[in-house]
């Protein structure tokens, strides 16, 4: 197996051709222990997913208000933890800190159905146990998504991503699935003993892999943690190429998470399509994720990272379409699963593109503080898109809140459409070069194309 360039390569730099044989994921160990154990893991976080709120609401009698503390509980560390969890992942070895966090999620886990049998359980013992889960779920990631360019070779980054997204498409499909059979059979509680071991059985996969270079972490002695965050967001915000990419992802999110605040509620409330057509609806969102993800590799091949990525974030708004427009009835459902398929495709496509550009683009040194600066963005800006939702919905009602949503999705095209992005014909690293003002290594300020 060969090993990855010293240096990360320069967007405009020129491979030489090799007569060695095109290395491939088939019967990559390392890179299937990894698909294996995150694939395993996602199936019961999904598991997980379902049960939790039926304990609370079920078992515990909680109110509306603590249903949403305990969604708040799981969703804060995303924003809270996201920059310090970069930092870990670039300090620690990866694989140590993916296999301690999935033992640590799994004990975790274990305490609810413990305290349960107990007869000990409370809401805040959830409040708890959701904001633990999901603090170890942050810095888990923060390691798991950066690892993949030290698994495989430069040219599979875009392919095990690709595959990566259409393995969690169909383990966060199973899962729920699964969770709400468990839940039938099992009981809340008790099921969540599925999750804790999943989590240990991603551990030992975990466990399993190797990379492909040996640490790379500089020298000396470490930087103070504020440094090391500062750190890694200048490298994003100085990058010509990764902050538009950045900025977009985080424009999007918030864009999106206006949408998605009220979509469910809108179709069974406004349109009245009840559960089965909810079910329909999200189902086609399951199946075009895993197309796009299956396709994302053949279509930067095809037309380029800019390509893909431009046409995936139109998409969006374009599919949006439908669901302002739709009225009661079969006709306008199938219209809404139609779309929703294609988005699905489209997105999940852009979005395995532009984080295979982003690892390709960054300094080993730097991977996870520069994925955990997108990630932080992003979680900060479906945070604002939440109360802003609520803001337009009180103010002009729902149906205006999809509206702004659906109109602020177009900004991510514009970012991209005025970004040197948008005119990268191949991945870096690649034979073919990209647009020549990408390409030029630039020397003001000491800042290059990563």
């Amino acid at each position: 197996m060969s090993t990855l360039p010293s240096q990360p390569v320069r967007a405009g730099a020129l491979v030489a051709p090799s007569t060695a044989p095109a290395p491939s994921l088939r019967g990559h160990r390392s890179f299937q222990a990894y698909w294996l154990g995150e694939s395993t893991a996602l199936v019961g976080s999904s598991v997980s997913a379902v049960a939790l709120p039926v304990v609370a609401a079920m078992e515990l009698a909680a109110t509306p208000g603590q249903v949403s503390t305990l969604a708040s509980a799981a969703m804060a560390p995303g924003f809270l933890l996201a920059l310090p969890a970069g930092v870990a992942g670039d300090r620690c070895s990866k694989k140590r800190l993916m296999v301690g966090t999935d033992l640590a999620a799994a004990a975790v886990v274990a305490v609810v159905p413990i305290c349960w049998a107990a007869g000990t359980l409370s809401m805040p013992v959830l409040y708890g146990v959701a904001f633990l889960l999901g603090a170890l779920t942050v810095l888990h990631q923060a390691a798991a998504i950066a690892i993949v360019p030290e698994l495989v070779e430069p040219e599979l980054v875009p392919d095990a991503n690709a595959r990566v997204m259409a393995a969690f498409a169909v383990a966060g499909s199973a899962g729920t699935y699964v969770g709400t059979a468990a839940v039938s059979l099992l009981g809340a509680a008790r099921c969540l003993l599925l999750d804790s071991a999943s989590y240990l059985i991603s551990a030992w996969y975990a466990s399993r892999i190797s990379t492909v270079h040996a640490d790379r972490r500089p020298a000396g002695p470490r930087p103070k943690m504020i440094t090391s965050i500062r750190e890694g967001t200048a490298h994003v915000l100085r990058d010509p190429l990764q902050r538009p990419l950045v900025l977009t992802m985080a424009y999007h999110a918030f864009a999106e998470g206006i949408v998605t605040t009220y979509f469910a509620y809108y179709l069974l409330t406004e349109l009245d399509y009840g559960d089965t057509g909810l079910g329909l609806v999200l189902g086609a969102v399951g199946v075009g994720s895993l197309v796009g993800a299956l396709i994302a590799g053949w279509l930067v091949r095809r037309v380029g990272p800019g390509g893909v990525l431009l046409v995936g974030f139109a998409a969006y708004p374009m599919c949006g379409m439908p669901l302002l427009l739709a009225r009661s009835g079969h006709e306008w459902l199938i219209a809404l699963v139609a779309a929703s398929a294609v988005k699905a495709v489209a997105v999940t496509a852009a979005a395995s593109t532009q984080r295979s550009l982003r690892q390709q683009l960054c300094p080993p040194h730097l991977q996870s503080r520069v994925q955990q600066t997108s990630v932080w963005l992003v979680a900060g800006a479906r945070l604002l898109a939440t109360a802003a939702a609520g803001a337009v919905a009180a103010a002009a009602g729902v149906w205006a809140a999809l509206l702004t949503g659906t109109v602020l999705l177009l900004g991510p095209v514009a970012l991209l459409w005025v970004s040197p992005v948008r005119q990268l014909t191949a991945m870096p690293g690649t034979t073919t070069a990209p647009p020549e003002q990408t390409s030029k290594p630039r020397h003001e300020g000491g800042d290059r194309v990563h």
